[in-house]
């Protein structure tokens, strides 16, 4: 049976430009980083060029960009590494409701160590509410940690105006775009950000590593004790073959940002109209306007989202019903909550996120599926 794949926003396969790209460096290449013969300088070679491409794919410098082994582990270097780091400073640190697990995870942590944590609300597109954030501000606020887009309902937040308010301010802002770099236009340097994290197998690289981008002046404590890699703020010998994987695929993204995001927009558009069109009782979750341009989060009123999951992966189908990161729990999505829906709604909930390799002919077999999964539901 044919896959049809409808899960991007979970993870993307690896182009095959990233994966010839890695095969060496599993094979001949196979010398450690830190070695002082000709295949470990090589490959020290190698990181730093990854290194070059990922800078270029944010608009970051190269000695700005730390390698960890996910956006998970990249979260939590930001809010622990700058928490710690700066507690002198202060101790209270502010982010939102529907931040991913990896935040909203790191700053219960902090807050069994003293810090104080402030969740802003957003509102029924899931924006945060920025004169919410402004009275939220104390002396001792020391860092802003806001998604950039979120992972579930897809909603692009004001980043640009956060980052402003937090300059105003003098308060380092952290933004988890995961789920953006490689999906929209990212300038750290023009969108004054201070932090960022980004995972490769988000746009079509490996999993198991990611990114961090501290801008220069910016301190913060290691997370792995051990040797001196990646300038002493991460111990362990560097996975290279990931390493170059990400940097390849940052190195496509910019190529080919534009085109991409029109044809997932298209696609997007497409979808959510034919759905709007051929459905009842159904809701888009998020901002129709500022959202990831491959993202669809749909409510079916009455309908039970678990069904048409299991029903679509009958016919090959894959999609979500939600977060990848949430669907071990068996509670609601927090998110989803936090922009006001009711479990009606909550529990008929897909999400549908597309990718590159991805057609409209795809999208009309998808939506008769899921027109004929919730015929034989009800």
């Amino acid at each position: 049976m044919d896959i049809l794949y409808f899960d991007n926003a979970a993870t993307t396969k690896v182009k095959d430009e990233v994966l010839n790209e890695m095969i060496p460096f599993f094979l001949d290449k196979y010398g450690n980083a830190s070695s002082a013969y000709s295949i470990g300088r090589d490959n020290k070679k190698a990181i730093e060029e990854a290194r070059k491409k990922v800078a270029e794919l944010i608009g970051a410098k190269p000695r700005e960009i730390y390698f960890t082994s996910s956006g998970s582990e990249s979260d939590n270097t930001a809010l622990k590494g700058y928490a710690y780091a700066n507690r002198k400073k202060g101790n209270h640190i502010i982010t939102s409701k529907i931040e991913h697990p990896a935040i909203l995870e790191s700053c219960k942590t902090l807050e069994k160590q003293g810090f104080r944590i402030t969740y802003l609300n957003v509102d029924n597109e899931g924006m945060v509410d920025l004169q919410e954030l402004r009275k939220s501000i104390t002396k001792q606020t020391i860092l802003i940690s806001i998604m950039f887009a979120n992972n579930e309902i897809g909603t692009i937040e004001p980043v640009e105006e956060i980052s402003k308010i937090a300059k105003a301010n003098n308060i380092a802002f952290h933004t988890d775009s995961v789920q953006a770099v490689g999906n929209v236009e990212i300038d750290v340097n023009k969108m004054k950000i201070d932090m960022l994290s980004l995972s490769g197998h988000k746009f079509y690289g490996p999993k198991g590593i990611g990114a961090l981008y501290v801008k220069e002046g910016i301190d913060f404590l290691r997370f792995i004790d051990g040797g001196h890699q990646e300038r002493n703020k991460r111990a362990g010998t560097e996975n290279v073959p990931a390493i170059v994987g990400l940097g390849k695929a940052a190195e496509l993204a910019k190529e080919n940002l534009n085109e991409h995001i029109k044809h997932l927009q298209e696609l997007r558009n497409y979808f959510i109209e034919e759905i709007e069109n051929n459905i009842f009782a159904v809701k888009l979750n998020g901002s129709r306007e500022n959202r990831l341009p491959g993202n669809s989060n749909i409510s079916f009123r009455g309908i039970d989202g678990n069904a048409i999951l299991y029903d679509l992966d009958l016919k090959g189908i894959c999609i979500s019903t939600g977060s990848a990161c949430s669907s071990g729990s068996d509670l609601p999505s927090h998110v989803l909550k936090s922009i006001g829906l009711d479990d009606d709604w909550i529990n008929g909930t897909i999400r549908v996120t597309f990718s590159e390799d991805n057609t409209k002919d795809d999208i009309d077999y998808l939506v008769k599926s899921i027109k004929q999964c919730i015929e034989k539901v009800k």
